[in-house]
């Protein structure tokens, strides 16, 4: 039987201090919670984010959530389940959910570090990025399912068209 060795690597920045620095650098408006925390506010087309970057080193991930306002009504809970479950199927990287506590809208993914890895400025932006890209993308299925009153399969048949040809 093969045995793993154990090794205790040796971490030399936290990687929200590389976050913070790449919101620097990009002149996003931040605020540091703590050393384990950082919280930067994007204005997107459709919706402001509140884009929260947490070093979880017990598993040692850099979490990413990026919340916005989506309050789901009981009535409504099922159906934004159903869209739910639909735009998570498109969905590569990360996944979107229901904050249980409040019903908060968010997008959900994580960065593995194990081993000492440390991110670097490229990967940050990608991830943030790729993040505010689904929001914006799908943001509006879950208005109309909503506000509108759309089904799911409505909702996502308005977003996911493509268009295509000159004018």
């Amino acid at each position: 039987m093969m045995e793993l060795l154990a090794l205790e690597p040796t971490r030399h920045i936290n990687p929200v201090d590389m976050v913070e620095q790449v919101a620097s650098l990009n002149d996003w408006n931040f605020e540091r919670s703590c050393e384990d925390e950082i919280n930067i506010h994007v204005s997107g087309v459709w919706a402001d984010y509140s884009v929260s970057f947490s070093w979880m080193e017990h598993v040692e991930a850099l979490h990413l959530s990026c919340a916005f306002d989506m309050k789901v009504p009981e009535e409504k809970s099922f159906e934004i389940s159903r869209l739910l479950s639909m735009v998570n199927e498109q969905m590569i990287i990360g996944h979107f959910d229901i904050w249980g506590s409040d019903g908060t809208g968010m997008f959900r993914q994580a960065l593995m570090l194990n081993g000492g890895a440390e991110p670097n400025g490229e990967q940050l932006k990608c991830l943030m990025t790729s993040a505010l890209d689904a929001c914006e993308r799908y943001y509006q299925a879950f208005q109309y399912v909503l506000w509108a009153g759309h089904s799911a399969r409505e909702a996502m048949d308005c977003v996911l068209f493509e268009t295509r040809g000159n004018c």
